[in-house]
């Protein structure tokens, strides 16, 4: 991996995107359709999967990007899986790696391999609504419990406990009066696939560094 920052003169941007759920792989393939559109200076390298049969890695096969099967129930534990996951990130020279849809916690193995280059999307503002349990449906039912006004996206730095890492950019969306799980749910996606290829792109060209990215936008939010 290099260590510096991207720019129209360097190479693309190598992106490893991992998930785990069951989802549509829409933040896959909104990543995979950005460095296509001009959104992104990047190209994506591999798509990962640990859970077999996931239809965003069909998703990813149909869009032409390489994909692999790591099935986690192959592994006796959550460090050799990581190990393997990091090996074949590593294989595939990946500068970064994005969660979409990756539902396991990431242990210290990985992220040591990868240090400050994994980024998550999360459908909230963090640090609210965010850790184990909160995914999909599940947030967006609690947001709309709690009398909440504002939602919306989260962009952050990957570590060792879930939703917790530093935040990158978040993009707002309202909580209108009428809304229901789906509904919110559509207009915060809508900002997921706004705001992740966004928080890439200029987290790339400022080298990586949480600090610099967050001193030259002013703080977190878009």
């Amino acid at each position: 991996m290099s260590n510096t920052s991207h720019s129209h003169t360097n190479p693309p941007l190598r992106l490893g995107i991992l998930l785990s759920g069951r989802g549509r792989g829409t933040n896959m393939a909104n990543l995979v359709a950005a460095t296509r559109d001009g959104r992104l200076e990047a190209e994506v390298v591999l798509v990962v999967s640990t859970t077999r049969d996931a239809p965003a890695l069909e998703r990813a096969r149909a869009l032409g990007t390489p994909i692999l099967l790591i099935p986690a129930d192959e592994y006796p534990d959550a460090g050799a899986l990581d190990r393997a996951l990091a090996d074949a990130f590593a294989r595939a020279r990946v500068d970064l790696v994005c969660l979409a849809g990756y539902m396991r916690l990431l242990g210290t193995e990985f992220l040591n391999r990868f240090p400050n280059r994994v980024l998550n999307i999360h459908p909230a503002l963090l640090p609210r609504f965010g850790g184990q349990g909160l995914y999909g449906h599940h947030v967006h039912e609690a947001v709309l419990a709690s009398g909440e006004k504002v939602s919306g996206a989260t962009v952050h730095l990957v570590d060792a406990e879930y939703d917790h890492g530093p935040i990158l950019l978040q993009e707002e969306v309202p909580v209108l009066p009428d809304d229901t799980p789906e509904t919110l749910a559509a207009r915060v996606l809508a900002a997921e696939h706004r705001v992740y290829p966004a928080a890439i792109q200029r987290y790339a060209r400022r080298g990586f560094h949480p600090e610099r990215f967050r001193e030259d936008t002013g703080g977190a939010s878009r």
